[in-house]
């Protein structure tokens, strides 16, 4: 691996994410067409008649080595935040040119670009910013891509007191995140010269809303043998819908105000196992494939879960090591050899209830010196919530039990 020129890539928080507030019209059009000099798609979105996704790759990677690690808790996190931090590394690009390596730039530059141009119906704001400790100074070129493609803000920060530069940390995502994620990092070494931060905040109202009148309270069974109480959410009408025989699951597509959706997939009691095994692009695409309208009951509770991950113990446990070694080499951010990545930090928080949803993530990197009749489909068992806008995934997550943040 070609370290030494990709580092402002590999370090980059969270997809690299650009926030641009206003943005052409031409280029907010071009979502699903978007190339890279040498033809190849866009590298955050999935096509289901093209092939491969090193993005849909990763998230789905990702969630299965959370999963073997909780498989009885709430899971949830943003792929689209933690992505950036490690994006070459993570994403499996290798042996790219410095060409190849601009290209790479450009293209997360323009997609997420339209994400940030999200339509009036829906807010979604995506950033970056670099914390560097007082008197350090990185390249000038990594400083130059950090703003020219990622619009990332910049901070001086008092690193050699870290309780200081904590607090300046949090509030700053705090701010980001509207409250949502108050507390991101929770230690820094006193020998920290740079933290990478990014930020993803979603808003978004249901297409069709539930009425708050009709919610009552229902058993949800966390497990066959143990249910808590919840507030059920219902509401009868069309929905697009399909039943997975293979899979032994339900799949439902609850739409947004705006490009947005969730995908909600209830598997048979005692088929999470098989039904997450299978998560791939390929079964998103089959399950978009075979969608149909029909007319439902639909019941789902109301809840906020969060999620908190140690991405350096998972990304070792899915074999990215090298990044968080001795033998990374970070000179592209600074001419000092003896830079490593030591920390690197991921929390999320999900909200839905009648209205719609509501949700945050955020991702810190730490480098120190070293659709017939009606259907009746009732969410009372553990299933799985993907959110997602023009095919590009933002927030992975599971849901065992509604009442426990």
């Amino acid at each position: 691996m070609k370290m030494k020129c990709l580092l402002c890539l590999c370090l980059l928080p969270a997809v690299l994410c650009a926030v641009i507030h206003c943005c052409p019209e031409d280029i907010c059009r071009e979502v699903n067409n978007i190339k890279l000099q040498d033809g190849t798609e866009n590298l955050l979105t999935y096509s289901c008649d093209k092939q491969g996704s090193n993005y849909a790759d990763f998230a789905f990677r990702f969630y299965k080595q959370a999963a073997s690690k909780e498989a009885d808790q709430n899971i949830f996190f943003s792929p689209m935040s933690i992505s950036t931090a490690f994006v070459l590394e993570g994403l499996g690009f290798d042996n790219l040119t410095d060409t190849r390596i601009r290209d790479v730039h450009e293209s997360f530059h323009r997609v997420l670009s339209v994400l940030n141009c999200a339509d009036v119906n829906i807010t979604l704001n995506i950033g970056n910013a670099l914390f560097t400790a007082t008197g350090y100074q990185p390249q000038e070129s990594f400083l130059q891509n950090s703003k020219q493609f990622y619009d990332a803000d910049f901070y001086s920060s008092n690193c050699h007191k870290p309780g200081e530069a904590i607090m300046q940390i949090n509030k700053y995502v705090e701010e980001k995140t509207k409250g949502k994620i108050p507390e991101l990092a929770g230690h820094l070494d006193p020998s920290t010269i740079l933290v990478l931060v990014n930020y993803i905040y979603f808003k978004a109202a249901w297409e069709k809303s539930f009425d708050p009148s009709h919610t009552y309270e229902d058993d949800f069974f966390v497990t066959p043998n143990a249910s808590v109480r919840v507030n059920m959410m219902q509401r009868d009408g069309s929905a697009k819908w399909y039943h997975d025989q293979d899979l032994s699951c339900e799949v439902l597509e609850l739409p947004y105000q705006g490009t947005a959706r969730a995908l909600l997939i209830l598997p048979d009691d005692g088929k999470m196992k098989q039904v997450e095994d299978a998560l791939s692009k390929e079964t998103v695409c089959k399950w978009d494939s075979q969608l149909v309208t029909r007319r439902l009951n639909l019941q789902l509770p109301k809840f906020s879960i969060s999620g908190s991950y140690d991405i350096k113990t998972l990304f070792e446990e899915m074999g990215i090591t090298e990044v968080f070694s001795g033998n990374a080499d970070l000179s592209g951010i600074s001419s000092n050899r003896n830079l490593q990545v030591s920390q690197a930090i991921h929390k999320a928080l999900l909200e839905v209830d009648e209205a719609g949803t509501e949700a945050a993530g955020a991702t810190a990197v730490i480098v120190t010196k070293v659709f017939h009749p009606t259907v009746v489909i009732k969410f009372n068992r553990p299933f799985l919530v993907f959110i997602s806008n023009n095919q590009t995934m933002l927030f992975m997550g599971k849901i065992v039990d509604p009442t426990k943040e």
